[in-house]
């Protein structure tokens, strides 16, 4: 694609991995291909990824980048924003990725307008016809654009976050389930895994 530096077949990884093609992989496409260019592909835990929203663009982060929930360089902040921050520990650097769609220029009203009506009544076919051209056109915008035009970059102060840590599990005196130990709660001097705290909390 004109937009981007990546090959098509690492595009292709991200598509595979994700199941399907749509403009919020495309946002995350274009922070993981910004991250690789800034700090290159993560080995091991030596780049952590921040990431502030759960939606589609975190999996085309872990492809193509490396950082992972598994491994413990994918961090997850429930801010429900489009922004990705990268840190890189032997050095300190670190960059924030901020998407601006209203950079592109066209507003997507039309498109936006359509994913709430399908939400909350469904599309007709007319409508889903249109739905679907709309999300192709704005994806393949986001691709062919820039990257410092679909971005804010802004550094970052705040320390890398600690690496992953190994740590034991405990069973729950509840439910009997092992849980990691940083996860587990009290209640009447009894260890318990999170749902349990919860459920025997309300009740009391």
């Amino acid at each position: 694609m004109p937009g981007t530096s990546l090959r098509a077949d690492e595009i292709r990884r991200v598509v595979d991995f994700h199941g399907h093609w749509c403009p919020g992989l495309a946002i995350g496409v274009r922070a993981g291909e910004l991250a690789l260019a800034e700090f290159g592909r993560a080995e091991d835990e030596e780049i952590v990824a921040v990431v502030e929203t759960d939606m589609c663009g975190v999996d085309a982060i872990q492809v193509l980048t490396g950082c992972t929930f598994g491994k413990g360089n994918l961090l997850h902040r429930d801010h429900g924003k489009m922004a990705f921050a990268f840190y890189r520990r032997r050095d300190g650097k670190a960059r924030r990725f901020l998407f601006d769609g209203d950079r592109l220029g066209e507003p997507r009203e039309e498109l936006t307008a359509l994913q709430r009506k399908r939400a909350a009544v469904g599309l007709t076919p007319d409508e889903l016809q249109r739905f679907e051209c709309c999300r192709a056109e704005w994806t393949e915008r986001i691709m062919r654009a820039d990257p410092a035009d679909l971005f804010h970059v802004r550094p970052v102060s705040d320390p890398p976050p600690q690496r992953a840590r190994l740590m034991a599990s405990l069973a729950c005196e509840a439910c009997g389930e092992r849980t990691m130990e940083s996860r587990t709660r009290r209640l009447d001097g009894q260890i318990l895994c999170q749902p349990c705290f919860e459920r025997l909390d309300r009740r009391m």
